[in-house]
């Protein structure tokens, strides 16, 4: 077979795994009509006359609110290659006055990392910069994602407001901090993902090639460019002004071994950031663990104190 079909017949084959494995890993809200009292306003473009996919869905309260809302913006997974802002995990947040984003951004086909995350903090500064048009309240923002959109959401959070990457989309006047962070099983540090997965070479379903959604995302094959490797791990920016992160990860993980979380978690400890690992035994890459009421009551809580400053106590669940 020549190399250029294999190594076209690999990314196509670690699409299909990475989309089959991160759709629906955890519970995410039905495409099409939003709930009951929920109104959405889709397709608002965060960078005015770009590219099609750099446009989010904003989820608000029928009811209008008397103050502004905290919001929760979820970006979804799928390999940085596939996925869809449809259907964004948090829904149920509304009902509780929250607003929701969810934000689509520029696949690795069309352009390598650092795209994905200018996208993203576009749209968190576009957020800001038309929060009063959306009764949004600008000083309290998480973001949430899995798989591809955890690894994202880590970058959000320790690389906010450090310009480590280039601005697109103008409201450069904004911050593109975040108040909080819920990473499902994102990676973190590009560097190790290979030796990890070596570990345990029952759980990788990746021949590190280049045509898998690493390799793909950063243009070079994973393990051949430190500096490319370094950029994109989220673990390279952590410091001691990062936000709050609850982190969820099955400890059977075939896309992104359970040590990425493992390492953020313990760096993000080293520089005194408070960081919650939520690990689930045996669970893999999403699934029915991560959709029990006590997770879901777990991401309230945590959201709730650090966006609304509520007086609860946030810790791993015991047994799971």
């Amino acid at each position: 077979m020549p190399t250029t079909l294999r190594s076209r017949l690999t990314a196509l084959a670690a699409l299909f795994t990475v989309l089959a494995l991160t759709t629906g890993c955890v519970a995410f809200g039905l495409p099409g009509h939003p709930p009951p009292g929920v109104k959405v306003i889709r397709d608002l473009a965060y960078v005015p006359g770009g590219d099609a996919a750099q446009v989010l869905d904003l989820y608000l309260p029928e009811q209008d609110s008397s103050k502004p809302l905290p919001l929760f913006v979820w970006i979804h997974g799928g390999g940085w290659m596939g996925g869809s802002k449809d259907g964004p995990y948090g829904l149920d947040l509304v009902g509780r006055g929250y607003a929701v984003a969810s934000v689509e951004y520029r696949f690795s086909q069309k352009a390598i990392f650092p795209a994905q995350i200018q996208d993203c903090q576009a749209a968190i500064r576009w957020l800001r910069a038309n929060s009063k048009v959306y009764n949004l309240d600008p000083k309290h923002i998480a973001v949430g994602g899995a798989s591809a959109g955890g690894h994202l959401v880590a970058l959000l959070g320790t690389a906010g407001g450090k310009r480590a990457f280039v601005p697109v989309g103008g409201n450069e006047k904004q911050s593109d901090r975040v108040q909080a962070v819920l990473d499902l099983f994102g990676p973190s540090d590009f560097s190790a993902v290979m030796s990890q997965a070596a570990a345990d070479p029952t759980k990788s379903v990746f021949n590190f090639n280049h045509g898998d959604p690493y390799s793909l995302l950063i243009g070079v094959p994973l393990g051949s460019d430190k500096a490319k490797e370094l950029a994109v791990s989220p673990i390279h920016y952590v410091s001691k002004d990062n936000p709050p992160f609850l982190v969820l990860h099955g400890t059977a993980d075939s896309l992104v071994p359970f040590e990425q979380s493992v390492e953020l978690c313990d760096a993000l400890h080293t520089v005194r950031v408070e960081a919650i690992l939520q690990r689930f035994t045996g669970a893999g890459h999403g699934g029915p663990a991560f959709d029990q009421p006590a997770v879901r009551k777990l991401v309230q809580d945590f959201l709730d104190k650090h966006l609304r400053g509520a007086a609860v106590k946030v810790e791993a669940i015991p047994g799971t």
